[in-house]
């Protein structure tokens, strides 16, 4: 089974004091407490881009065809990730909860204990 663009949107809302916003036209763009975390690109074929770990980002490039450079973002942090099956579902989803949690990391303190249960 290949994610549809509604599972990529709830999983990204999903998280803690998660916004959607449409900074850049129609594409959908998830923010936790204002910082982006995650966009998903209108049109085909279906993509993610997602903030990763400077060190995984030449790794994930290199294992999967489907992760490329993210138009228009830093390659040293963002990933594209095309999502047509040949990366299980699982994983896509640990690299949008992967994503947030490298945003969430970067916030300050007080912010980040506003986001515990």
């Amino acid at each position: 089974m290949t994610l549809t663009r509604q599972e990529l949107q709830a999983r990204c809302m999903s998280k803690a004091r998660v916004t959607e916003e449409f900074p850049f036209g129609e594409d959908p763009v998830y923010k936790v407490a204002g910082k982006m975390f995650a966009l998903i690109p209108l049109g085909e074929p279906l993509s993610i881009s997602l903030k990763c770990d400077p060190k995984l980002v030449p790794i994930l490039r290199e294992t999967y065809a489907a992760v490329t450079v993210a138009p228009y973002m830093s390659k040293t942090h963002w990933n594209r990730v095309r999502v047509d099956g040949t990366i299980a579902d699982d994983e896509v989803l640990e690299m949008i909860d992967n994503s947030y949690a490298l945003v969430v990391k970067g916030l300050p303190k007080a912010v980040r204990d506003s986001l515990k249960p």
